[in-house]
């Protein structure tokens, strides 16, 4: 394809946070409009999330990584936001739309430790650090007996953590790691059977103003159908239960094979609280109902008391 507006190139204003990983994750996004015959050009947009040191939730939780980026949409001095998916918020954005879900990367955490120790050989009370809920109640559940702390701040101030024995291992992201070209830091894998990630994890949202239809349709080109459908059933959990994105959730659908003998997705969704409660679940149907069957099994999820756990976690 070749995008382009009478006789010149498209230009498209790709509108990006000012973090490391961020400018990365756009610059992907860019060399593949830059593949399809558009001219973009990085725009960088400090959200209130980069300005603040204080914990996500803290900050209000959902949407303060995205909030400043859809504002520069919707005031025209974009024309495309790069968006880590798991930081968009559930509910549609009015006037905006999600044009493009690119191939995602590997959607697991990590575990980054200074002398090279697995997460379950790291010894009683090791300080093991985390921003997130989710991992934190998931980590507690594993092991109890790690002192789990809170820790904030980008890719590189968090490993500099471990560097400087602050702590003695902290969970990242994989997608993250890849994406910054650092894997080498990797010590362990955490494989989905033990920490499910955050809904929408390893996964960009590439987002454009519903009436630009030149744009909607450049995006669509660099739509992944079989990541699409994942993330919607793994969004639809976490909608149907009414959390944010720093809620202890998590959940991770995989595309199979897509035989006739076999359904298109399985999905995996767990809720977990601080004291080592876990609800954890799983549900298989088509690809092509996957909102339905984010939505059942957080049906589920609530009758087996999930809204208790979610709502202790509040209080």
């Amino acid at each position: 394809m070749n995008a382009t507006v009478g006789t010149a190139t498209m230009p498209l204003r790709v509108g990006t946070r000012r973090s490391a990983l961020a400018r990365a994750q756009a610059h992907g996004v860019a060399s593949q409009l830059l593949a399809l015959g558009t001219n973009p050009e990085l725009i960088e947009v400090t959200t209130d999330g980069d300005r603040s040191a204080a914990a996500v939730a803290e900050m209000g939780g959902t949407g303060v990584f995205v909030t400043a980026l859809r504002d520069q949409l919707l005031a025209r001095e974009v024309d495309v936001a790069v968006h880590s998916l798991k930081d968009l918020p559930t509910a549609p954005a009015t006037g905006l739309v999600v044009a493009a879900v690119p191939p995602r990367e590997d959607a697991r955490d990590v575990i980054v430790s200074r002398d090279n120790q697995a997460l379950d050989e790291l010894p009683a009370g090791a300080r093991i650090g985390t921003g997130s809920p989710r991992r934190t109640a998931q980590l507690r559940a594993l092991r109890p007996d790690l002192d789990v702390v809170a820790v904030r701040g980008n890719v590189d101030t968090r490993l500099g953590l471990v560097d400087r024995g602050e702590i003695d291992a902290v969970v990242v992201a994989y997608a993250g790691l890849a994406r910054l070209g650092r894997l080498d830091a990797v010590t362990e894998i955490l494989d989905v059977d033990r920490m499910l990630p955050a809904p929408g994890q390893g996964a960009l949202a590439v987002e454009c103003r519903a009436d630009d239809s030149a744009v909607v349709e450049v995006l669509s080109h660099l739509d992944h159908a079989a990541t699409r459908a994942a993330v919607t059933a793994e969004r639809a959990v976490l909608f149907t239960l009414r959390a944010g994105c720093t809620a202890p959730v998590g959940a991770y659908a995989v595309a199979n094979d897509g035989s006739a003998r076999s359904p298109d997705l399985t999905l995996d969704a767990v809720v977990a609280g601080s004291s080592g409660a876990v609800i954890r679940m799983s549900a298989t149907g088509p690809s092509d109902a996957a909102e339905q069957l984010g939505r059942d099994l957080a049906t589920e999820l609530l009758a087996a008391g999930a809204a208790d756990l979610l709502a202790g976690e509040r209080m």
